[in-house]
């Protein structure tokens, strides 16, 4: 049985401001646990149903483990349709070098506020083998639970981090001479344009797009063509799914 400071703990994941005071972040369901698990990350606490089975190379007396009924799992979750375990882990912060992604295409997220689209994109990163995305400090906090499960473990294999974008961009032109791809309505179409699988991909805000700061750094415009040409449609497209067709394109590219 949960006691109760270990209830209110669970509960206060639901704050990032408990996140930080805290440094720990909730992860719920089997397959973000065990990914997570399998990543190394050991956990201040794990609480499961006895329906749950823990993975075989690994011992409970490791960290804390409580067993506890369905009904009380339900009790403490933050989801609306509860799984069989939770639990809380550490948060962890990565080192950014360009020289470690020079040769490799990174992610950048100018102020993507939506934590489900975050762990889309986090989760697309981890199919598409782009092992960095660096976001501006108004991005979805990355331990908000919405971003965990949307992740689906993504994030114990994606080095997700956060500073000044601009500040970083120019270091990274200076240090790589890399191409900036940035996404806007006006642009090379992406399916004519020359893509490298070596330089940033940037995403903007689900409304306003790349913030004009951002997008003067820019070195290649790119566009997600609508279809059929100048016909009416939709005004834009939703970032995940924008990220999708555009990393998909670059490593379509890359094995030609």
């Amino acid at each position: 049985m949960l006691s109760k400071n270990q209830k209110k703990l669970i509960a206060a994941m639901a704050q990032k401001k408990q996140r930080d005071v805290h440094g720990l972040f909730l992860a719920e369901g089997d397959k973000i646990v065990r990914d997570l698990l399998a990543a190394g990350m050991t956990p201040q606490l794990l609480v499961a149903t006895d329906t749950w089975l823990l993975p075989a190379n690994l011992v409970a007396e490791h960290f804390p483990m409580v067993i506890t009924s369905r009904d009380e799992l339900e009790k403490v979750s933050l989801q609306k349709t509860p799984q069989n375990v939770l639990g809380l882990f550490p948060q962890h912060k990565h080192h950014l070098k360009n020289s470690a992604i020079k040769n490799n295409l990174t992610l950048l997220l100018d102020g993507v506020q939506d934590p489900g689209n975050l762990g889309t994109i986090i989760r697309l990163a981890d199919w598409f083998g782009i092992g960095d995305i660096v976001c501006s400090t108004d991005t979805a906090d990355l331990y908000n639970p919405k971003v965990i499960q949307s992740s689906m473990g993504a994030i114990a294999r994606v080095r997700v981090h956060y500073t000044n974008l601009s500040g970083f961009i120019e270091i990274y032109k200076k240090e790589t001479g890399n191409p900036v791809y940035g996404t806007f309505l006006k642009g090379d179409n992406v399916y004519q344009a020359k893509l490298l699988n070596q330089g940033l991909l940037i995403m903007g805000n689900e409304g306003q797009g790349i913030r004009d700061e951002i997008g003067s750094m820019v070195t290649n415009r790119i566009t997600i063509p609508s279809y059929p040409a100048n016909e009416p449609t939709s005004e834009s497209l939703n970032v995940g799914v924008a990220t999708a067709i555009l990393c998909s394109e670059f490593r379509r590219q890359a094995s030609l």
